[in-house]
């Protein structure tokens, strides 16, 4: 039989062990806040990964989005229809940098957030816990658009397999209250070789069928049901979108035209003439001007 000095030496040196062991295993994730509108998935090392709420997501309306009537259209029409419990798609936007595909996913946000709309941004190196980001989701009321921005593949990267998974079946497999949104600069999401086109195969009857790579590429980009290409603006829509970003900031219909000559300056040092780069140079102007 211990004696109590003894038992309070075992109870002192358990409890030193239990401290070691804590500081090595991961802290618990912290609770999902879901009266949250937007959130990030987040995750430290090999530890389960967690929604973290984004308090004050950035809010865009779609009227600050130009000359992208038909994308803006398309977009909003299948997230209504999400929203609404009709059947929807996943969207791959792709195209030139700058011309606001992710503004338009946040905008959908800003749109529909009072109608139970969710946003997760993932980043694409999580892409791997797909599977267990939609079963926290499943059950929920919400509807979530899981939300992948900048998206690209290398050869052989484990999120590749972990997002074809997920869109193999449409929204049935994944839950009906959740899509998948990405945007990318590669309409295939992955790099294309000139190499991959010599294993292309010529039928008898004409017909040309893509080597196993180009295939395989080609497969994942086709799980969107819904594509949308986003182009460089011309410079007539450039301009529109200096002055219409020039008006919101507060600047003279004199002061607009004024700006003229120095923002095609501004677009041409940049090498682009995007709605990016027309936002970038209105803040610039009217903090002089105004």
């Amino acid at each position: 039989m211990l004696s109590n000095p003894d038992l309070s030496t075992l109870v002192v040196r358990a409890e030193r062990v239990l401290a070691q062991l804590e500081a090595w295993l991961p802290p618990a994730p912290p609770p999902t806040d879901w009266q949250a509108q937007a959130f990030r998935w987040r995750k430290r090392g090999t530890s389960r990964g967690w929604l973290q709420a984004i308090q004050r997501p950035t809010l865009i309306q779609t009227d600050d989005l130009q000359h992208v009537e038909r994308q803006k259209g398309l977009l909003d029409r299948n997230t209504r229809h999400f929203v609404e419990g009709k059947p929807a798609n996943n969207v791959l936007m792709t195209g030139a940098r700058g011309t606001g595909k992710s503004s338009l996913v946040k905008a959908m946000l800003s749109a529909y957030a009072d109608q139970g709309l969710r946003l997760i941004e993932v980043d694409k190196d999580d892409l791997a816990d797909l599977a267990d980001i939609v079963e926290q989701l499943e059950g929920r009321s919400e509807r979530f658009i899981i939300f992948c921005d900048d998206l690209s593949f290398e050869e052989g990267e484990a999120g590749y397999k972990a997002l074809k998974s997920v869109l193999d079946g449409s929204v049935s497999t994944s839950g009906d209250n959740v899509l998948i949104y990405a945007t990318s600069n590669r309409r295939h999401l992955m790099p294309e070789y000139m190499s991959e086109n010599l294993a292309a195969k010529h039928q008898p009857d004409g017909e040309i069928h893509p080597g196993e790579t180009v295939e395989e590429k080609i497969s994942l980009s086709e799980r969107f049901g819904l594509w949308l290409s986003f182009h460089p603006f011309k410079q007539d829509d450039y301009l529109d979108i200096v002055r219409y970003w020039l008006t919101v900031h507060g600047c003279s219909p004199e002061s607009i035209a004024e700006s003229r000559r120095e923002s095609l300056q501004w677009a041409l040092e940049r090498g682009s003439r995007s709605g990016r780069v027309a936002r970038q140079f209105a803040r610039d102007w009217a903090a002089r001007h105004v």
